[in-house]
């Protein structure tokens, strides 16, 4: 088992969750946690890179659609970006292609570059500045 990792920024349209790692049953609640803390505001987009994800099942596909209703109250739209193969079909397979805005990578998905060199640019934080938040799922 993998843990997963969820690292939280903002950028100037809105959030990025960078997830890596397995999404799945086992850690599917550190994935909710940042979902109950999240604050996006009308207009915002909710960008979540999947480029590190090793690992996704029924639940973290929930998930994925849990992270859409919270941006769609929220009055903020959403894009999955850099999904891996395996998880795109999934996605495809059963229609959430043709629900989920998905991009190869987080810059198509709207979200700035990081600078290629020097300090990098300081971002705006994301209001509640969640940070990186791991889980590595229930002790056995």
């Amino acid at each position: 088992m993998t843990a997963l990792t969820v690292d939280v920024r903002g950028f100037p349209a809105g959030t990025v969750l960078e997830v890596t790692g397995e999404l799945d049953f086992t850690t599917v609640e550190g994935f909710h946690d940042v979902l109950r803390r999240l604050v996006l505001r009308p207009g915002q987009r909710l960008v979540i890179d999947l480029g590190g994800l090793t690992f996704c099942d029924s639940t973290g596909i929930t998930a994925l659609l849990a992270a859409r209703n919270v941006a769609l109250d929220a009055g903020a739209d959403i894009a999955l970006a850099a999904v891996p193969a395996p998880t795109l079909r999934v996605l495809g397979v059963i229609g959430l292609d043709q629900v989920f805005p998905v991009h190869p990578d987080a810059g198509a998905a709207g979200v700035p570059a990081a600078p290629a060199s020097g300090p990098p640019a300081r971002e705006p934080e994301p209001p509640d500045s969640l940070g990186t938040m791991a889980w590595a799922g229930p002790e056995a």
